[in-house]
């Protein structure tokens, strides 16, 4: 909320006729509120200044961006406001039920820590590409009404020893002065276990850090860290986990559910779902949803009515092709 003196500011400002200024100390505004974790209500406000600010005699700005990084941290971290919600994904019960409970946790956080207990926050998510792990980050932050910061693999890790550890604790440093939800995709890249015939001791020293910080880090902000490579992340990190969430490839129900949301805003022609779903068995969201895109283009350009089942076959076929380019064998 603000301060008496930043209302005191605001109105000083209005009244003395110096729309810089109002404009400077509501941004200061949305800017706390954005560090205190309302999200939602922070791009609100930014919002409403950039619409103020479009009618006054002041030139045109750019929209200020809310939680930027800042300093050194600002090349490690990506952040955006996504607008996707849990409902728009097909997931399985299971998925659902823990991503739902971690979201009610956090909506309840002074509650919860009011009893001396800790919510859920911090999530590992497995499994194959394409099933909706790095999409689950978009939901969860659009969920809670947080920034989502993407860490940047490229910009965290380094070939001089130490840096990666050193860099990792900025990304800390900033998640606990920041709520947001903070994602480590590729998260084998920093947790690969420790011993592998290729570690020359710089592994060790990351996960060991990794392993440190996350384990004192006690901010409100929710970690999830994303792999596809279960199996080469190091034993001890599991324990770090509130939940270990496993994605898998989608069941032929799934598949036309995910069919199904994908076409609802277009016309289409006699699909025969369970053939479909057949035709697309071993694909994952991810193709589905650009085998639906590409029909929908395809249907766009040559101006047809209506999606037809062999659209959508051909589209699938081409994915299964490009899938078989991507594992170098026949699916």
């Amino acid at each position: 909320m603000a301060t008496a003196d930043q209302v005191k500011a605001l109105l000083s400002s209005l009244a003395e006729g110096d729309e810089a200024h109002f404009y400077s100390v509501a941004m200061q505004i949305a800017a706390a509120e954005a560090r205190m974790g309302h999200g939602k209500f922070a791009e609100e406000l930014r919002s409403l200044i950039d619409k103020v600010k479009e009618r006054s005699a002041l030139p045109s700005r750019q929209p200020i961006p809310l939680a930027r990084p800042r300093g050194e941290v600002a090349e490690l971290l990506v952040v955006t406001y996504p607008n996707v919600h849990l409902a728009d994904m097909v997931l399985s019960a299971t998925v659902r039920h823990k991503l739902e409970r971690t979201i009610r946790e956090h909506k309840a956080v002074r509650a919860i820590r009011g009893q001396g207990l800790p919510p859920r926050r911090k999530l590992l998510l497995v499994g194959k590409p394409g099933t909706g792990k790095t999409l689950t980050a978009s939901a969860m932050a659009t969920e809670l009404g947080l920034p989502l910061f993407v860490v940047r693999l490229d910009a965290l890790i380094t070939k001089f020893m130490g840096e990666t550890a050193a860099k990792l604790r900025l990304i800390f440093e900033a998640l606990s002065q920041t709520r947001g939800v903070y994602l480590f995709d590729e998260f084998d890249s920093i947790g690969s276990a420790r011993g592998l015939a290729n570690d020359v001791g710089e592994i060790r020293r990351i996960v060991n850090s990794f392993l440190q910080m996350v384990e004192q880090d006690n901010s409100d902000s929710l970690i999830i860290a994303a792999t596809n490579h279960v199996s080469i992340l190091d034993r001890a990190l599991f324990r770090r986990f509130d939940d270990v969430i496993e994605y898998s490839l989608p069941t032929p129900t799934q598949i036309v559910d995910t069919f199904k949301t994908k076409l609802a805003s277009f016309k289409t022609d006699k699909i025969v779902w369970s053939r479909l779903a057949e035709a697309s068995k071993g694909l994952s969201f991810a193709d589905i949803t650009r085998a639906c895109e590409d029909a929908i283009k395809d249907a766009i350009v040559h101006a047809y009515p209506a999606i037809t089942s062999a659209s959508l076959t051909s589209a699938v076929r081409e994915r299964k092709d490009a899938l078989k380019l991507r594992r170098g064998r026949t699916v």
